[in-house]
């Protein structure tokens, strides 16, 4: 939505400036030069999280029957998780990777990881999403003092107005999902969120559709939203230049499909192994190095799980094809 004055809506600036010709995603530096997520915690993304990606997709190939599975990164960065998973495999373990986006794919990577711009459709075995949906953009909507739910506008500065009610899809979207909580409260509208995951679920032939991301239920929508931006790994006001990381958490639970589940991250890994116990101290005498290597698993494993941070982040995780419900560990 464009107005006259330069303003436009928050999903087609973020739109720009996240993707547009020098955009943020297209920076050299890449998002880890700008914020840490769950794959940068070990160095290459090849620690405790690809490694726990592995054993998923072992998983889910077992259960599927799939003798060589797709492995899908939607929003692979630089490759960093694929690189990981791909060196945390079984030996003899074969695997069509797939890294997915907009970027151009970096120099020096593994020739094994395909890299598109789109997902790709009708393979079979694990789509995986770590950070994505947070960065689809959406339009914001804010209650104004007449109790009209309006769509917020934003100029290249930074500088908000009101526009026009929001009425269409997005409105029974916000009906559904996000109910206004007073004059001044704020809404992102994640209806392309749902389209977008709906999309990325659906491409798959057979398997499990993972989405991992900062996120809120229903029971608990922050009445002012949570558009933010990063720049430098600091948290800085949202300005639609360019210069930074456009976000907001994601209403995980509207995406979610038929036999769909929802759990914490830190739930998700200590099902996969990743459980943060520290090492017997007896260990430091019998074997100095392998202590010292144990301790550093657990300082890895405490940052993924740890409440207030990375181990409250949600898994979506939604079976595809003939697995159904229950897909995935723990279902």
């Amino acid at each position: 939505m464009h107005a006259t004055d330069g303003t436009a809506g928050w999903r087609a600036a973020a739109e720009a400036a996240l993707y547009g010709p020098g955009g943020f995603y297209h920076r050299p530096e890449g998002p880890a030069g700008h914020f840490r997520t769950s794959v940068h915690v070990s160095r290459q993304g090849s620690g405790l999280f690809a490694s726990a990606v592995a054993r998923l997709l072992v998983a889910t190939a077992g259960e599927h029957g799939l003798d060589e599975p797709a492995l899908i990164d939607v929003g692979a960065g630089r490759g960093e998780l694929l690189t990981g998973v791909l060196a945390a495999l079984p030996p003899g373990f074969r695997v069509r990777a797939h890294a997915v986006e907009r970027a151009a794919r970096p120099g020096g990577l593994d020739p094994r990881i395909a890299w598109h711009t789109e997902i790709p459709r009708g393979g079979s075995g694990l789509l995986f999403a770590n950070e994505w949906l947070d960065n689809v953009p959406v339009d914001v909507a804010e209650v104004d003092e007449d109790g009209r739910r309006r769509r917020v506008l934003v100029d290249r500065d930074g500088e908000e107005r009101l526009g026009g009610e929001v009425d269409g899809a997005d409105a029974a979207w916000l009906d559904r999902w996000w109910p206004p909580a007073g004059p001044g409260s704020r809404a992102e509208i994640g209806r392309p969120r749902d389209e977008a995951w709906a999309r990325a679920a659906g491409s798959l032939a057979a398997g499990l559709a993972v989405a991992v991301d900062y996120a809120h239920t229903a029971v608990a929508r922050p009445p002012f939203g949570t558009l933010t931006g990063f720049r430098d790994g600091r948290e800085v006001r949202p300005v639609p230049d360019g210069t930074c990381d456009l976000t907001a958490h994601v209403a995980l639970d509207s995406c979610a499909g038929p036999g769909a589940r929802l759990v914490t991250q830190r739930e998700a890994l200590r099902e996969l192994g990743v459980t943060g116990e520290r090492p017997p101290l007896s260990l430091a005498s019998a074997d100095p190095a392998g202590y010292v290597r144990a301790l550093a698993r657990a300082g890895e494993a405490a940052e993924l799980t740890a409440r207030g941070g990375l181990g409250d982040f949600l898994w979506l995780m939604q079976p595809a094809g003939p697995g159904g419900p229950g897909s995935g560990p723990g279902g």
